[in-house]
């Protein structure tokens, strides 16, 4: 079975009679870490965690992850360089195919691999073909793969255990670790496993960069985040969200400042424009009003939150208007 745990070798015993020879310091380590998995395999959640911040939206809707953000995790011996990827699955549109070709062309520009396979599902399909992308990618690349067990707090021991051995069947990992992003366990175990096949090397970020997505990514997320709440199945798809601009306001006194941020939510049929501004607006004043919690922590200090839902038709199937639309 694959080793749930990295570690390194004891230091050979010094011959009797000797002085211990001072220990060499361990090498720093700095790299990057992908998480990969199958839509709603917790991929997100993981990431914020490891981070420490939230940088990822999630949600209980698949397929809500479009971009490969980064979240930076420094430690006093690593620097770990995390990046969320959209999951992968069968594409019926457009816009399913290019969300998988980036998360292929992230996988090759990793030090490490985080798979999650959440303990609450059963293997599936859908786990076998990302496990059979990752050996092929394993063995061409040589590129570490650590399976990891997430959501293991919504299963009873005996499960997980059950689970734990799926996974080690699903292919050659070089870890397993079970994990809960919600409940924090395990969680400095999963960055201590995915560190230890970092790459020797100096810190690539300062210590206090958590993030290095621009603010409009970030601003865009948290909008698209706040929209999905509670709509029905088929509109997390059809939504995209693009921001207009964020411009300081001009003559606010300095311990005062305030910054206008205004965004275009796009959808692709009017009756879901009508889901998203609710009746009189009043779904869309809660969606501005949970965004701008998020937003100002980003920018560190009020805004105005400036938010208009249009339509597009069919987007995620022209290529024209994906572009416009950032993708």
């Amino acid at each position: 079975m694959s080793s749930s745990q990295a570690g390194t070798p004891e230091d050979p015993a010094q011959p009797t009679g000797e002085r211990d020879a001072p220990a060499e310091p361990a090498a720093y380590r700095a790299g990057f870490a992908c998480i990969v998995g199958r839509p709603n395999a917790g991929k997100s959640t993981l990431t914020n965690a490891l981070g420490g911040e939230k940088v990822a939206i999630t949600s209980s809707k698949p397929q809500t992850t479009r971009h490969a953000i980064r979240g930076i995790r420094t430690d006093t011996d690593y620097q770990l360089i995390l990046v969320d990827t959209p999951g992968l699955h069968r594409p019926r549109t457009l816009l399913g195919q290019r969300l998988n070709d980036l998360v292929r062309q992230t996988l090759l520009d990793v030090d490490v691999i985080g798979f999650c396979l959440p303990a609450d599902q059963r293997p599936g399909p859908g786990d076998s073909f990302i496990a059979r992308d990752l050996t092929e990618l394993q063995r061409a690349k040589r590129v570490p793969v650590v399976a990891l067990a997430t959501k293991s707090d919504a299963v009873d021991r005996e499960r997980l255990a059950e689970h734990l051995i799926a996974i080690d069947q699903l292919g050659t990992w070089d870890a397993i670790v079970p994990c809960s992003a919600t409940k924090g366990h395990q969680v400095d175990e999963v960055a201590e496993v995915l560190a230890s096949y970092l790459p020797a090397s100096p810190k690539l970020y300062p210590d206090d960069v958590l993030t290095d997505e621009p603010t409009v990514v970030m601003v865009a997320e948290l909008v698209r985040e706040a929209a999905l709440e509670g709509v029905r199945d088929e509109l997390p798809h059809s939504l995209a969200v693009v921001v207009d601009e964020i411009v300081a306001r001009p003559d606010r006194p300095a311990d005062r400042p305030l910054t206008d941020v205004r965004v275009n939510i796009f959808v692709e049929r009017p009756s879901q424009k009508a889901i998203i501004i609710g009746r009189g607006g009043s779904r869309l004043r809660e969606v501005g009003a949970r965004a701008r919690v998020g937003i100002e922590e980003i920018i560190g200090h009020k805004v105005f939150l400036d938010l208009h839902v249009k339509v597009a038709k069919d987007w995620q199937r022209d290529p024209k208007q994906l572009q416009r639309l950032g993708f």
